[in-house]
């Protein structure tokens, strides 16, 4: 048995904006504005070789990957979809401003925002869900490619599980960071020699960065 400690990087990198006109987008797939040029390069420049690359399944994070990487000549890392990395869906709501909702169905959208991370939209998903589901694939990532920076192009709300399963927040604790577009937020696993080679939430996470622009 060893005594060093195995150290997991992640690197996370929320999606570029897009230009929705103000309805609910949620899981559903429209493109990114990957125009803030400056903003690609500056990132780009922050983020580790040799990395491993992952996003989710939705095309503005493999949009806003493919604009990072243009800043890095020469690097064409082997980039995974993970589909539990998506963000969080809001079902019926998606395609409708808060307004419209806000009009059509007090009552629900009232107790929606009574207990928002634990509330389903209808035909949707709550926080805690996505929580769920992320915080599980979080886990697999990081046994998977331990030892080794993982760059990951992803969503407001993921990125919200990752801080919460790092520091064991209460969802509705999690809702309260603020995860702008391109921003990064770093977060560290740390596998000890009592935990190497369990599961990955066995050993330790530390954050290092959040919401972080260029």
């Amino acid at each position: 048995m060893t005594d060093s400690v195995l150290e997991t990087r992640w690197w996370w990198i929320r999606h570029a904006p897009v230009r929705s006109g103000g309805v609910i987008y949620g899981a559903s797939d429209p493109p990114a504005d990957c125009s803030e040029e400056h903003i690609f390069r500056g990132q780009a420049a922050r983020l580790p070789a040799e990395a491993v690359w992952l996003t989710s399944h939705l095309v503005r994070t493999k949009q806003t990957a493919e604009g990072l990487l243009a800043h890095r000549p020469g690097e064409e890392p082997a980039r995974q979809e993970i589909t539990a990395l998506g963000e969080q869906s809001f079902g019926d709501w998606q395609g409708q401003t808060h307004e419209q909702l806000r009009l059509a169905d007090r009552t629900e959208w009232h107790r929606f925002w009574l207990t928002p991370a634990e509330s389903r939209p209808p035909g949707g998903e709550s926080f805690v869900d996505l929580m769920q589901r992320v915080s599980d694939s979080i886990r697999e990532a990081t046994v998977a490619h331990a030892g080794r920076d993982i760059v990951c192009v992803a969503h407001g709300g993921t990125i919200r599980a990752a801080l919460a399963l790092a520091l064991d927040l209460h969802p509705e604790r999690a809702l309260g960071f603020t995860i702008e577009n391109l921003s990064l937020t770093r977060i560290e696993h740390f596998d000890g020699p009592l935990t190497h080679g369990h599961a990955a939430d066995g050993g330790s996470w530390r954050v290092s960065a959040v919401n972080s622009l260029p």
